[in-house]
C-alpha cells in the first residue's frame, strides 16, 4: 500500500463558516478513479482535554448538556485552542476556567485526530498534577456541574457506558495503560 494521497480534488467550495469551523464541499476523483463528492469540516481550533489527578488519585469531571447530541455528558475539563494559542496554554486556561484548579505539573498524555474521516480536528490530552483549588470561572455558554471522584471510578464509568466522550475515554484509558491511575 502506498501512503501517497489517492484522492484528487477537482473543485472545492466553502459552504459555511463561523468563528470555530468551516464546511467544505469538494468535488473529487476517488481512489478508484470515479467522480464523487466529499464534505470536510475544517476546525479553527484544536481540542484540548485535561485529566487532573490529585495526590489521593482523585480526578474532576465536568457535567454539562451537549447541544449537538442533545444529551447530558460527564467528561474531562476541555476546550478549544485557537490556532494562535498553544495546546498547553489552552489546557492551563480551561482547567482554571472550568474547575478552578491550577496545576504545577503538566504532561502531554496523547495527541489524536477526532473523526478524521470528515474533520481535520486535532486533539491534545494532558495530565495535570500538583493541584491547587481556586474559583472556577466558566464561560457564559457553560452551565457546569463538577464532580470529584477516584480516577479509577471515572475509568469504570467508561466501561459502564456512563462516559462516552471520545477525549475523556481516550485520556482515562491511556492514563491507566501508562500506570497513572
Amino acid at each position: 500500500m502506498s501512503e501517497k494521497n489517492p484522492w484528487k480534488v477537482t473543485h472545492c467550495k466553502q459552504v459555511y463558516e463561523n468563528p470555530w469551523l468551516a464546511l467544505e464541499h469538494n468535488e473529487v476523483i476517488n481512489p478508484a478513479g470515479n467522480p464523487g463528492i466529499y464534505g470536510v469540516v475544517r476546525f479553527k481550533t484544536r481540542a484540548v482535554g485535561i485529566l487532573p489527578i490529585d495526590e489521593q488519585g482523585y480526578t474532576w469531571l465536568v457535567g454539562q448538556y451537549r447541544f449537538a447530541v442533545d444529551q447530558y455528558h460527564w467528561e474531562l475539563p476541555m476546550g478549544g485552542a485557537p490556532l494562535s494559542e498553544t495546546p498547553l496554554a489552552c489546557a492551563q486556561r480551561e482547567l482554571k476556567e472550568e474547575t478552578g484548579l491550577e496545576a504545577q505539573q503538566w504532561q502531554l498524555l496523547q495527541r489524536l485526530h477526532l473523526s478524521n474521516s470528515v474533520t481535520d480536528e486535532e486533539g491534545f490530552l494532558y495530565v495535570a498534577t500538583e493541584l491547587q483549588l481556586g474559583q472556577a470561572q466558566p464561560e457564559e455558554t457553560e452551565q457546569l456541574q463538577l464532580q470529584r471522584l477516584p480516577a479509577s471510578e471515572a475509568l469504570e464509568w467508561v466501561f459502564e457506558g456512563k462516559i462516552t466522550d471520545a477525549m475523556t475515554v481516550t485520556a482515562l484509558q491511556s492514563a491507566r495503560l501508562k500506570g497513572l491511575i
